[in-house]
């Protein structure tokens, strides 16, 4: 299989083109970096693209890749439903297929997994993930997922977590997202990390999940370049790929 990486100069962008490099399966055959048209030409006949960039860039990147006739396996964070719907209707559109997860770390895809299993059996609820200072986006898109997640399974069951609080000027308490608080932690010396915290009395659920290194992504996008031409128009997330 044929694949290309738009944002092959950053950090994220050289380990997956040594990801593939190292696939005895696929084949390197572009690397474009941000300034980089995006063109059937310039991609170099790839049928997968991997897109590895910034939030106020991967709209575009996507967009062309799709209308160079590729599959786009889509990494970068930040993504709305309003854009994501904007996807899906090109994708079905032109034919082709894009995977965009929060996540490409097994590990970090079973932690929201099991979070979400969780989410309706414990009174109360928060999530704090913890990254490098060098991430320009917080909260993380993760910890957006997981608190989506969490907080959709328990609005259906009609749970709120309970706070007296009352009063927080400086937001201690962190952003609200689907009812649940999370917290963004930016520590030098840490990568990407995520725990969500569930509490009854007596009782306490921490799932804990923690990337070291870059290399904690490859299987998971490794797994995305294979699998995204089976798929139909737009899949969010690897769940479906990993039948959870």
């Amino acid at each position: 299989m044929k694949v290309a990486v738009v944002g092959a100069a950053g950090r994220m962008g050289q380990s997956v083109c040594e990801a593939i490099e190292g696939a005895k399966d696929l084949e390197l055959v572009a690397r474009l970096d941000s300034e980089d048209e995006i063109s059937a030409q310039t991609l170099g006949g790839a049928e997968v693209v991997v897109e590895f960039t910034v939030p106020s860039a991967t709209d575009a990147n996507v967009h062309a890749i799709l209308d160079a006739g590729a599959h786009a396996v889509v990494g970068t964070t930040g993504w709305t439903d309003e854009r994501l719907a904007k996807v899906e209707e090109h994708a079905k559109r032109v034919g082709q297929n894009v995977l965009i997860a929060p996540n490409y770390a097994l590990s970090a895809v079973l932690a929201m997994a099991f979070a979400e299993k969780a989410a309706t059996m414990f009174e109360s609820v928060e999530v704090i993930e913890l990254h490098h200072p060098d991430k320009v986006d917080a909260p993380s898109g993760t910890a957006t997922t997981t608190a989506r997640r969490i907080g959709e399974a328990r609005a259906e069951a009609g749970l709120s977590s309970p706070d007296a609080t009352e009063t927080d000027p400086k937001g201690t308490r962190g952003g609200v997202i689907e009812g649940v608080n999370v917290h963004a932690v930016r520590l030098r010396g840490l990568y990407a990390h995520e725990e969500i915290l569930f509490g009854n009395l007596g009782e306490q659920l921490t799932i804990r999940q923690d990337s070291f290194g870059r290399d904690s992504f490859m299987p998971g996008i490794l797994l995305a370049v294979r699998k995204v031409g089976s798929r139909g128009g737009l899949t969010y997330g690897l769940e479906p790929l990993l039948d959870i």
